[in-house]
């Protein structure tokens, strides 16, 4: 069974805390979930967490507008960063998403992993469980990259995300949409 999934991260170069993770499996069947023991105060801070990742989480009190950046463009701007709703049935923590990420990817044998730019997505899930050699038996040490497969068929056009870019379950779909273009393709 194949599985397409993106992770959405705070990374400083020396370490990568896990914010969200969105799975789609090639059955149709899809998992999301924030982890509520993520440093929020931290991906508050960055800039550009802040602006593309943070508005995709369920949040209390978030607003935001709309600058205009030149050509036509519109960026989000965020004016009230609100908080984290740890009420929302999607945040979870870090031990319960990797009880529930184990369930989700062993419920077939020999899941295949698909990921788009996919080291730090890959280090991502495996830190869900330890070092990697805690990986949960039957999970791949390695993930499949689209990048690669895209490059190996000599980089034809692919499907345009039109929304959701950095909210993980809306990466991960639109990865398994390439993913079936690039087959189609091939």
């Amino acid at each position: 069974m194949r599985y397409f999934y993106d992770t959405e991260f705070l990374e400083d170069g020396r370490t990568i805390e896990l914010i969200s993770i969105g799975i789609v499996a090639e059955d149709g069947r899809e998992y999301y979930a924030v982890n509520s023991d993520m440093p929020a105060e931290l991906i508050r801070r960055d800039h550009w967490l802040l602006n593309n990742v943070w508005p995709h989480l369920p949040l209390r009190g978030y607003k935001s507008s709309l600058q205009y950046i030149g050509d036509g463009q519109h960026a989000v701007r965020t004016s009230d960063a609100g908080t984290l709703d740890t009420s929302s049935v999607l945040v979870k923590p870090r031990w319960v998403i990797a009880n529930e990420v184990r369930e989700f990817l062993l419920a077939e044998p020999d899941p295949e992993l698909w990921a788009d730019y996919g080291a730090y997505d890959h280090v991502a899930l495996a830190q869900l469980w330890g070092k990697m050699i805690y990986l949960p038996k039957g999970l791949p040490m390695f993930t499949r990259d689209l990048q690669q497969k895209w490059h190996d068929l000599g980089r034809p056009e692919l499907p345009v995300q039109t929304d959701g870019e950095h909210d993980a379950l809306a990466d991960a779909r639109h990865l398994k949409a390439c993913f079936e273009h690039l087959a189609g393709a091939a």
